[in-house]
């Protein structure tokens, strides 16, 4: 039953009060703005990403236009401009990052009896990195390269339910296989990743975890084949051998052997060179795993499509970093609705039904109900009589 709370309130409900209350207690502000709290600060963020607002001015006329349902959609705070400027500029966007951790966990929580793909004996995950660009003369702190600015957002992806399980938010110019350095890496889980993190000492840390990586191999690759199996070419498969890389250094970074397929790719008529330290799975299922490489890219681009990462309401490090680190807040909470009222609908359908309906008062399994009125019988009174004609 909907007790006067606000579809934007319920949507809410995917984070516990006391979970974002200790993420904030972590890292006060200097200065706190008593006119609107952490939460308020939150909220009003995640309402934001779900309805596409384009500025602050935009924010503060669309809820000050409806102000009698913000309290009943947990913003008990005021809402003004300059508060929401105050807020993005100083109130450490750690604390929103810490957000996304809670909330990452309870979605794969919810999400753990999702199958996994291809049926492997383990977790898949998919590794890479995105930029997201921004203006050079709106924010010179973030130079990359030439005259183009940006940040990075580094994601690992748990490709069976499509959602991140860690995240990273650091400059543009920082090197993707860094990334690489903060992961926990799970025995028995397989990581697929692009041939950008190809780093053999970092690449050794699976081995040594247990865990078992599939990526691309970079062409100047010296190696020496140890053996070199059969294949069905049919299949796509041209190759599969067991190598030894050649040179001094990568020898001392990765001693064991390594898997080397080339495939070739039919779709896209490509030939592709795969490095893989799984010796168990057959060629083409190794290839398949790489394919699923593409989930993240569709994650990124999902992301920047449906969600505010083009326009910024802030120009400052911090301000950007909240802004990012709430869209991804806005992503799960989304996800988690879904998957607690077991929706049929895509993703993108549940936001756009959700963008216009923030501050409706109605319940969400109501919102989503598909009335079918092809059987239902209406009353319908006698029309006027016509007469003379």
């Amino acid at each position: 039953m909907n007790h006067g709370r606000t579809v934007l309130a319920q949507i809410l409900d995917g984070l516990a009060g006391k979970e974002f209350a200790r993420c904030a207690a972590r890292y006060p502000m200097p200065r706190d703005t008593p006119a609107l709290s952490p939460y308020d600060h939150f909220a009003t963020m995640i309402f934001a990403q779900l309805t596409y607002r384009e500025s602050l001015r935009d924010i503060e006329a669309c809820l000050r236009s409806r102000r009698s349902v913000l309290y009943h959609s947990g913003i008990r705070g005021e809402v003004k401009r300059c508060n929401l400027a105050y807020a993005n500029e100083h109130r450490d966007a750690r604390v929103f990052a810490d957000v996304t951790t809670v909330l990452m966990r309870r979605a794969q929580r919810l999400y753990g009896a999702e199958p996994s793909a291809l049926s492997l004996d383990g977790d898949l995950f998919a590794i890479d990195a995105t930029l997201i660009d921004l203006s050079l003369a709106l924010f010179p702190w973030a130079r990359w390269q030439g005259t183009q600015a940006a940040v990075k957002l580094n994601v690992m992806l748990a490709v069976s339910s499509d959602l991140p399980t860690f995240c990273t938010l650091v400059a543009g110019t920082r090197h993707d296989v860094h990334f690489l350095d903060e992961i926990t890496i799970h025995a028995g889980s397989y990581f697929v990743l692009d041939r950008g993190y190809v780093d053999y000492a970092r690449l050794h840390r699976f081995t040594a975890a247990k865990a078992w990586f599939v990526t691309r191999a970079k062409s100047n690759t010296s190696f020496y084949v140890c053996i070199s199996r059969p294949v069905d070419e049919q299949t796509g498969v041209r190759c599969d051998q067991t190598i030894k890389l050649n040179g001094r250094q990568a020898r001392r970074d990765y001693p064991e052997p390594l898997r080397r397929i080339r495939y070739y790719d039919t779709e896209t008529q490509l030939t592709l060179v795969f490095l893989t330290n799984n010796f168990d799975l057959s060629a083409l299922t190794i290839a398949l795993i790489y394919r699923h490489r593409w989930r993240i890219e569709l994650f990124f681009k999902w992301l920047k499509q449906h969600l505010r990462l083009r326009g910024f309401f802030s120009n400052t490090p911090n301000g950007v970093a909240v802004q990012i680190w709430t869209a991804l807040c806005a992503y799960l909470l989304v996800a988690i609705t879904k998957q607690e009222l077991a929706l049929p609908h895509s993703l993108h359908e549940v936001l756009q039904v959700i963008s216009i309906s923030a501050l409706e008062k109605i319940p969400l399994a109501e919102l989503f109900a598909k009335l079918d009125t092809t059987k239902t019988m209406f009353d319908i009174p006698i029309q006027l009589e016509i007469n003379g004609f």
